[in-house]
């Protein structure tokens, strides 16, 4: 087997096998409970705009995997959830089908799926050329393309990169060049705010601060190689609702603002919405009830989910995502040190 495609399922067999449980600090998060809401729960408005349109909810199927037969099959059901509930889905690294055309199926099926109605990223890490960036966003009709930086991961990899000088002119290479916007992301240890104005700086306007709490890669590349134990490191990266607090307080003008990284239930979603999220992404908890239930488990965490987040809207007495947005809210525990 191809050694990515060997990677690639290691990834996601060592994600369902990981026991290390960061703390994202949405539980440091207190919303005010309002007993006189004077909203209809069957008039709440959830709709907001992503990528220059109108989505149903601020809410996307953020990138996992794909590369094989078995990441194809999951990336199959999560373009069909994706489908169902009319959400934006990223895919995993496209790296892999640009090296091997076997590869190319396990992504193409998630345009097939989602169809031309829906929003679909493509995906490649920061190392990429302006030819590949294109190959990856033709490959899937994507309508952006979202750039992860990995240095955490690629350091706890034997055979992952150890130099990341000029990736920042990489990426502005590439904004400057696509037709088509390009997200910034983290994979799971969160985006400083000096990052962020960094990527303003060359003309990134979409981010996703991908916070510690979620996919610990410390763990995941741990469980893949033991010549060098990484196991001190679990607790390394800034917390999902500190990294989102930050980015928030930039104030850019334009800056669109994905939070992801250990986002599991309606409370955190609604949490991160009036920090100030425009996205929310959930990755790694919905990849747990697609592998172990399968897709309509997948389908009810999901329903579930949406209806849950307009009950915490109802009782905070928001009717919309921009009232939710201007929810007053209250930090305390470790999350109000690091404010301080």
């Amino acid at each position: 087997m191809h050694v990515r495609k060997y990677r690639k399922r290691e990834h996601v067999e060592n994600y369902l096998r990981a026991e290390h449980q960061g703390d994202p600090l949405f539980g440091d998060i207190f919303l005010p409970h309002i007993s006189l809401p004077e909203v209809n729960i069957g008039e709440i408005d959830t709709t907001t705009r992503y990528l220059g349109r109108e989505v149903p909810f601020p809410l996307m199927i953020n990138a996992m995997t794909g590369g094989t037969d078995f990441t194809e099959d999951i990336n199959a059901d999560l373009s069909e959830l994706a489908r169902r509930f009319a959400l934006p889905m990223a895919v995993g690294s496209e790296t892999i089908a640009l090296e091997d055309p076997s590869a190319e199926e396990s992504f193409r099926i998630v345009r097939r799926n989602i169809g031309e109605a829906g929003i679909v990223l493509a995906n490649l890490n920061g190392n990429l050329r302006v030819e590949d960036a294109r190959r990856a966003v033709d490959l899937i009709d994507a309508d952006a393309l979202q750039i992860h930086l990995n240095p955490a991961q690629e350091l706890a990899m034997s055979e992952g990169d150890r130099d990341f000088r000029g990736i920042t002119e990489r990426i502005a290479r590439v904004t400057e060049a696509l037709e088509v916007p390009v997200m910034v992301k983290e994979v799971g240890f969160g985006m400083d705010a000096s990052v962020i104005e960094s990527l303003y700086a060359i003309g990134v306007r979409y981010v996703d601060i991908s916070g510690f709490g979620g996919t610990n890669f410390f763990e995941v590349e741990d469980m893949r190689c033991s010549t060098v134990d990484m196991t001190d490191l679990y607790d390394w990266g800034i917390p999902t609702a500190y990294a989102l607090y930050n980015a928030v307080a930039l104030q850019k003008e334009g800056l669109h603002i994905t939070a992801s990284g250990g986002i599991r239930s309606s409370l955190d979603v609604v949490k991160a919405l009036v920090i100030g999220a425009d996205m929310v992404g959930i990755s790694g908890e919905i990849l747990k009830y697609l592998i172990h239930g399968g897709l309509d488990y997948a389908s009810v965490y999901l329903e579930d989910l949406l209806y849950k987040v307009r009950v915490l809207m109802v009782l905070v007495g928001a009717k919309d995502i921009q009232e939710l947005r201007e929810v007053p809210w209250r930090a305390t525990g470790r999350l109000l040190e690091l404010m301080r």
